[in-house]
């Protein structure tokens, strides 16, 4: 195991990432009539998830760095929802839906997990 050197050394910002781009892709399939709907909202509470780890990485408390993890959480829960709405309204099928939620439950439970270190004063 190596040291972490960076918020990009860390494997749930690397999980976050992938989501991102997963969701990207999937939205590259969502009708034209969304491109100021749906669409973007995913991508940007997609995008969110892994750019409030780094920005929580990058801050000088402790204290701050768990409270950008959990607005993190918070967009990853807007993502499950604005991916189960897509599907609801038939622009992505459950396959995609069971994929793109499982990837997330795993991101949430390694969020979780991290914030419960730091409260416990257990390192960076």
């Amino acid at each position: 195991m190596t040291a972490i050197q960076s918020y990009r050394d860390l494997e749930v910002w690397k999980r976050a990432m992938d989501l991102a781009v997963a969701v990207y892709e999937t939205s590259r399939g969502f009708p034209v009539d969304e491109r100021f709907g749906l669409t973007p909202q995913v991508r940007r509470s997609a995008a969110s998830v892994a750019a409030n780890i780094a920005e929580g990485y990058g801050r000088q408390s402790r204290q701050s760095y768990v409270h950008f993890l959990k607005i993190a959480q918070g967009s990853l829960k807007e993502t499950e929802t604005h991916l189960i709405l897509a599907s609801r309204v038939g622009m992505i099928d459950t396959t995609v839906l069971g994929a793109r939620l499982d990837e997330s439950e795993e991101i949430g439970r390694m969020l979780r997990s991290l914030i419960t270190k730091l409260e416990n004063h257990q390192g960076r």
